[in-house]
């Protein structure tokens, strides 16, 4: 391990906070024994990495314990019982339901956690050899998948985190395809008080994050947030089960003919792949254009368009036609039984 580093690294820059990540085998012993060790360093905290699974958790390390509660517990109080510093526990995504190790997390005295680490995977496979990649003397292995598009993935736990009744409130590090300032900002809103940056510091260097630094700041100002305690948290009330949305909302997709470049995309995926909801042509020519009575507020037109702002979703009073306020559809009036709408029970029969 490289405590000697460590050491130097905090004398040399004593106003900065160093939190040191430990794997070790989950036996009380080498634990005791690796905290006096990174205390002597004079360090800030430990992150219990709990998730790594390039090769650990075949040796009892990593992912193989972030997958078992009863051992995230165990081991988080063996931490706080044998050190005097702060405890973060580093959850993997590779599990059912992220609440669990959380909560274990918790029970354990863990003062935070972190989350999420790398996503078992395999990116790859040479089709001349027939061996994962990297090849390693003809054999590969599973690793870990990070990056921008694991991002949506630890947004999704930090909210389960941050909103249910038996984590609710317990400090969170946010991890997961942080590139940007508004990739920070969207973790903050989930109520992360940190977050960590890793895949794009390897990418673009370490200047990305006082890039990252200087967005959140000028966004912040133009918002009047003056601390990230200001909007941290903020979203949690707005995530929610499936069950309780207004079914009742209803919007529908609109083009704006003087953006649209008649690139056909929109009719495409919608004829091909959804609800055949926009027609192709007009008076002989060329024109796309939104059916609204097969319209289900998918919003495939809108992610496929290739022209910011040409397609948008616009709400609508239940029942009217948006250009003349009529009445045109009684059906619409409850759109919770409205065969059109996917989630009704009309639609599922």
């Amino acid at each position: 391990m490289n405590l000697r580093e460590i050491k130097k690294v905090k004398r040399e820059w004593p106003d900065r906070a160093m939190v040191v990540s430990l794997m070790v085998p989950c036996e009380e012993e080498p634990w005791k024994k690796i905290l006096k060790e990174v205390e002597d360093t004079e360090a800030d905290g430990v992150e219990l990495n709990f998730g790594c699974p390039h090769g650990m958790s075949e040796r009892g390390m990593g992912s193989a314990v972030g997958q078992v509660p009863e051992y995230i517990e165990m081991v988080a109080r063996w931490c706080k019982q044998h050190t005097r510093m702060p405890v973060i526990v580093k959850l993997t995504p590779n599990i059912t339901d992220i609440r669990r190790p959380a909560n274990a997390a918790k029970q354990g005295g863990a003062d935070a956690v972190s989350l999420i680490n790398t996503i078992n995977s395999i990116t790859a496979i040479d089709l001349d050899n027939f061996a994962p990649q990297p090849t390693i003397d003809g054999k590969g292995s599973h690793g870990g998948y990070c990056g921008p598009a694991v991002r949506p993935i630890a947004l999704s736990m930090v909210s389960e985190i941050a909103r249910d009744k038996d984590t609710r409130g317990l400090p969170i590090s946010g991890i997961g395809g942080i590139a940007t300032w508004r990739d920070a900002a969207e973790f903050i809103a989930l109520s992360c008080g940190t977050v960590q940056v890793c895949t794009a510091a390897m990418a673009y260097g370490f200047r990305i994050v006082q890039e990252m630094a200087s967005g959140l700041s000028n966004w912040m100002n133009e918002k009047g947030y003056r601390t990230i305690d200001d909007f941290r948290g903020l979203a949690v009330p707005n995530v929610t089960d499936w069950q309780y949305l207004n079914l009742n909302y209803v919007t529908k997709a609109r083009i704006d003919q003087d953006l649209c470049i008649k690139c056909g995309r929109c009719y495409a995926a919608c004829e091909d792949t959804s609800h055949q909801a926009i027609s192709a042509t007009k008076n002989g020519r060329r024109h796309f254009e939104v059916i609204d009575e097969e319209c289900v507020a998918c919003n495939l037109c809108v992610n496929v368009c290739p022209v910011d702002g040409c397609i948008t979703m616009e709400r609508l009073t239940a029942g009217t036609d948006p250009r003349t306020g009529k009445d045109i559809n009684p059906a619409y009036a409850n759109w919770t039984t409205h065969p059109n709408n996917p989630m009704s029970l009309k639609a599922a029969e």
